[in-house]
């Protein structure tokens, strides 16, 4: 298989970047998020169903049409692309497109090429990643305690992930872990957690669980708003803003006991709407404008109606012009109902 040499014969394909992406509000829309695929090994508590009914394969788009889609935004002014999932490295040879769409690395049409994984699959893949220019991944890890984490995840093994994040260490990769901050499940051990990451060399960032799809749980149970935990460890660390950006949502802070940068990430307490500069394509060719927003654009149709890339250009600015201000999130306390009906794993991390 060797998507970059069909992608470059393809009529219309293109290198060259055609225009930039401006949103209604004058905000350049530069970084894509690609969810590969819907799938998962884990069952986290607060993103899905233990249960999951997943998509027919029959629905995903080819390896190939990703990479046309990621393309065409890359031409079209996308410096960062970050591949997410479900969990990105369970979708079967997802190494041939993240190879491919590193040839945009060698032309410096991107900035980075990076995903969000749950290390389960890290091991295996880390070396390779690295040789496909890959310098920074998200590694999403909720709690340091084994038992925790296999009731978190359901069906996670806390010592797989650890020797993923050792092993992408070990071939040069930057690593960032995320924490979704829950209520009487991590709130008293994100201090350690804290000093594990910034002893090891990892940023750390903390993320309010967010109202997306139907879970078993209750997100009001779950819910732990980040200005509260920033108040705890105030207490017992001196943080100070900076402007330290990953091109994503958090807001950080360093800590000058250890010496590392903590994020927040905080889309119920305080959005970060103003700055956004993300879109997101889902597996099936679907994108979202906003995260916290059910409009949405088809890209799938405008793919295969055409060999050129006339009528995809066209879909993409249609779409980025109804891209909103901002999101709607809120934890419903009567009716315990999600502010997003579809589920994270469909959208992308």
């Amino acid at each position: 298989m060797n998507i970059a040499r069909d992608i470059a014969e393809r009529p219309g394909a293109t290198t060259a970047p055609s225009s930039q992406m401006i949103d209604p509000f004058g905000r350049a829309i530069t970084y894509l998020r690609i969810s590969v695929t819907d799938r998962c090994d884990f069952r986290c508590v607060y993103c899905m169903a233990e249960d999951m009914t997943f998509l027919p394969k029959r629905d995903l788009l080819t390896l190939e049409e990703l990479d046309r889609l990621a393309t065409a935004f890359v031409d079209k002014g996308v410096k960062k692309l970050r591949l997410t999932g479900g969990e990105p490295l369970v979708r079967r040879n997802i190494m041939h497109l993240i190879r491919s769409l590193s040839r945009h690395l060698g032309t410096g049409a991107l900035e980075e090429l990076t995903i969000t994984t749950n290390g389960s699959q890290l091991e295996r893949f880390a070396s390779e990643l690295a040789d496909c220019g890959v310098k920074r991944i998200n590694v999403s890890l909720d709690t340091l305690d084994e038992v925790k984490f296999k009731a978190i995840t359901r069906w996670g093994d806390l010592a797989k992930v650890m020797a993923g994040i050792r092993a992408a260490q070990k071939a040069g990769i930057k690593i960032k872990l995320n924490a979704v901050a829950l209520k009487g499940f991590n709130d008293g051990e994100i201090p350690e957690m804290l000093r594990w990451a910034h002893g090891e060399g990892m940023d750390l960032t903390l993320i309010e669980t967010m109202p997306l799809g139907e879970i078993d749980g209750d997100r009001t149970d779950q819910y732990l708003p980040l200005s509260a935990v920033r108040a705890g460890l105030s207490e017992r660390f001196t943080l100070a803003d900076i402007p330290y950006k990953t091109g994503g949502p958090a807001r950080y802070v360093e800590v000058e006991e250890t010496g590392g940068r903590l994020g927040f990430i905080t889309p119920l307490t305080h959005n970060f709407c103003e700055s956004c500069n993300r879109v997101r394509l889902t597996c099936t060719g679907t994108l979202y404008m906003c995260l916290g927003q059910e409009d949405a654009a088809d890209l799938r149709t405008p793919l295969r109606a055409s060999e050129s890339n006339e009528l995809l250009s066209n879909a993409i600015d249609e779409a980025i012009g109804r891209k909103p201000k901002g999101h709607d999130f809120i934890i419903d306390r009567e009716t315990r109902k999600p502010a997003v009906s579809r589920h994270m794993s469909v959208t992308g991390g």
